[in-house]
């Protein structure tokens, strides 16, 4: 089974770099959050890929999991970052290198309390269903 997480993991992060609304409210988006990053921010966390094999093509279907994490009081600012990533994402067309067929969807989000009672933190996951490049 062939892999799509880095060409995915690429084509996210372009398209929440290349979004105005949702840069305009965060310092970054992150892979690995340097220590001395300044919230709110997004970072990348958990992918599952499942084998989606369709008519004698490869195909995956994966959930990838964002977080967004704000350190300012409640959760308003947390939510507006959210809003600003789901736009950027759900339903959205997405170039990802080796893949066609590619298809994202909004699938649960949670709004957490985190250890620190500084920080808030949505967890969000989204659907994506790809088909690999014959």
């Amino acid at each position: 089974m062939a892999t799509a997480l880095r060409p995915l993991q690429t084509a996210i992060y372009s398209k929440l770099a290349a979004s105005g609304p949702l840069t305009a409210l965060v310092s970054g988006v992150y892979d690995e959050v340097p220590e001395n990053a300044v919230f709110p921010l997004v970072s990348f966390g958990s992918v599952v890929e499942t084998a989606s094999d369709t008519h004698g093509r490869q195909g995956l279907d994966c959930l990838v999991t964002l977080h967004v994490w704000s350190k300012a009081m409640g959760f308003g600012e947390a939510y507006d970052v959210f809003a600003a990533l789901d736009a950027a994402l759900d339903r959205a067309s997405l170039a990802v290198a080796g893949w066609t067929d590619v298809s994202i969807r909004h699938e649960q989000h949670q709004a957490l309390k985190d250890p620190d009672p500084d920080v808030r933190h949505i967890n969000a996951q989204y659907r994506v269903w790809l088909t690999r490049t014959p």
